[in-house]
């Protein structure tokens, strides 16, 4: 099955630029949500009482290092 997703002309330019040699868009698509859903799973599995604040700081260092991301990605298209 096949699915159409619309975006932007700039999502779409950065997409290209997250892409690997040869990746196709379902790939880096694939590869990108794989990531969000191991880090949080990670995240999760810090919940026990001797790791407390551990999945906090995984939470805050994974979104420290999607923001450095997007600036860079934002710092390129200018």
């Amino acid at each position: 099955m096949t699915t159409t997703i619309r975006v932007s002309d700039e999502t779409k330019d950065r997409l290209e630029r997250l892409k690997r040699e040869g990746e196709s868009f379902d790939e880096l698509l694939d590869r990108l949500s794989r990531g969000e859903k191991d880090i949080e799973a990670m995240a999760g599995s810090f919940d026990r009482p001797e790791d407390e604040g551990l999945s906090e700081s995984v939470s805050q260092a994974h979104n420290e290092l999607n923001q450095s991301l997007e600036d860079r990605i934002d710092g390129s298209e200018k």
